[in-house]
């Protein structure tokens, strides 16, 4: 495993790699948030970045405590994967992009029932329903590059003939109010998981969780829908939750913050919006606190993109990709921050995990479509 798990103290473990760039800053975090009360054990992933006071892409365990915080408020942010009847053969890009048309605006309830009622959102909250998202939030077409496990590709249901579609989004507006209420009530503090507050906290956000669920899975069939094409929903996995876990013999709560679960099935890690994407079968371990990295992770603040990138790139340049995908992007201080150069590149966070034995690689895809928001921000 060479120097691919790092030990940076007794409660502190670290997936990286000599060749993998990680901000000093980012650790930091991981290692200010290890001290909080109750965090037994803390995992930082190989796409670990900087946050708002807590670092992305890293798992912390408790015994006692829950800490709303911790996740954030895109509660149950995550990725589905669908197989689609688009045939590459016969694929026209352009064509592709004007049936796509404008998925900004959220559907009503009418329309969800209308459409598919079998999905109507949880108690009727709408919360932008069928809507990405801003930030790194995005669904992209895309096709299946390389196998490197084709037992596990025909079993999956996967098609190298035919498009994928994966979705990356969360609980829009639902989780950001309910950590917002959270931190009002009781600041950044932990919440004990059997006091009220921990039990009406854990209520909410799994209210969050099935919503965003639901959610990705509205974003993909209205995007079926304008395509005019089916799709079967393969996987969706959340990387901003808690759940109830037992690690080293001991009862307690497992909190993912950009980090995918390693006890679910396979699991895709996308890339940037120019870099391909990973679909990987998890090796359970508990040196990673059943976790993984949930994409390339950011290498520079958004703050810091167009500074360094407007005078060498054109908004225009930044919709095409060196894999001759487009992205579909209407904000323009959008497509710098979620520029390819801005983020880390995945074969070196996809090859920390295999160097470290928590993951093997089943296939690689590469974008065909991003798309991300439609309207001009005004």
């Amino acid at each position: 495993m060479g120097n691919s798990i790092q030990q940076l103290a007794d409660n502190i473990t670290l997936i990286t790699s000599p060749e993998l760039w990680l901000e000093g800053e980012a650790i930091r975090q991981l290692e200010t948030t290890a001290k909080l009360p109750d965090i037994k054990y803390v995992a930082g992933m190989p796409d670990l970045h900087p946050g708002r006071g807590y670092p992305v892409g890293a798992a912390f365990f408790t015994t006692q405590y829950l800490y709303p915080a911790l996740i954030g408020g895109d509660i149950g942010c995550g990725m589905a994967l669908w197989q689609t009847t688009v045939k590459i053969r016969a694929m026209n890009q352009a064509k592709l992009i004007k049936r796509l048309d404008n998925i900004d605006q959220p559907l009503s309830i009418t329309e969800c029932t209308d459409l598919w009622p079998e999905i109507l959102p949880l108690n009727n909250h709408t919360y932008a329903s069928g809507t990405i998202g801003s930030g790194n939030h995005f669904a992209e077409l895309q096709m299946l590059e390389t196998v490197y496990a084709p037992e596990i590709i025909r079993e999956t249901g996967l098609d190298k003939h035919y498009l994928q579609l994966m979705v990356h989004s969360g609980s829009r507006g639902l989780g950001g109010m309910i950590l917002d209420k959270h931190t009002r009530q009781y600041g950044h503090q932990g919440l004990i998981a059997d006091s009220p507050a921990g039990k009406e906290y854990l209520m909410q956000h799994n209210l969050a969780l099935d919503y965003a669920q639901q959610n990705r899975e509205l974003i993909g069939r209205r995007i079926l829908a304008n395509l005019r094409e089916q799709g079967q929903k393969l996987l969706d996995i959340s990387h901003n939750f808690i759940e109830p876990v037992t690690i080293n013999k001991e009862y307690g709560w497992l909190h993912r913050k950009g980090a995918a679960p390693a006890n679910r099935g396979l699991v895709i890690i996308p890339g940037s919006r120019g870099d391909f994407s990973y679909l990987v079968q998890p090796l359970e371990t508990v040196s990673s606190l059943y976790s993984l990295a949930h994409g390339a992770g950011r290498k520079w603040q958004r703050s810091a993109c167009k500074g360094r990138l407007a005078e060498r790139y054109t908004a225009e340049q930044l919709t095409r990709t060196a894999h001759g995908s487009r992205v579909i992007c209407g904000d323009r201080e959008l497509l710098y921050e979620e520029a390819p150069q801005a983020y880390k590149s995945i074969e070196s966070v996809i090859a920390a995990m295999v160097q470290a034995q928590l993951i093997r690689p089943v296939a690689r895809l590469k974008p065909v479509i991003t798309y991300k928001v439609q309207t001009e921000k005004k």
